[in-house]
């Protein structure tokens, strides 16, 4: 058998290279050779970024740049409301803080921007 990546679509252990790209026969689907090999150690160190691409870190202060409604309350996170020390997390909601006036809540990095 052979040490190339299994297909990310259908879970085929036969893929096979063909120039830059991984191919599987099964299902046809080509992925870059370069991603399935840096995935592996890309699992270690998860970068987690906000919505403009920025790397976000423990400890940073973000800003929400979204109206976010609050799940099971009547309470509406405002845009512009600034989060100081965030936590992050493995996870749908990435990011685990404290907002004023609301209390704990976890966040998706895509609804805020590193300040």
């Amino acid at each position: 058998m052979s040490n190339l990546a299994p297909c990310p679509q259908c879970n085929s252990e036969y893929s096979y290279e063909d120039g830059l790209n991984l191919v599987c026969p099964e299902c046809g689907h080509e992925w870059p050779a370069v991603a399935a090999a840096a995935e592996g150690a890309a699992d270690d160190s998860r970068v987690i970024k906000d919505s403009v691409g920025n790397v976000l870190n423990e400890g940073d202060t973000i800003t929400v740049i979204k109206d976010l409604k609050v799940k099971g309350s009547s309470l509406v996170v405002k845009v512009g409301t600034k989060v100081k020390n965030i936590r992050l997390i493995d996870g749908d909601h990435d990011i685990d803080c404290k907002i004023d006036g609301i209390g704990a809540m976890k966040l998706k990095s895509e609804f805020v921007r590193k300040a």
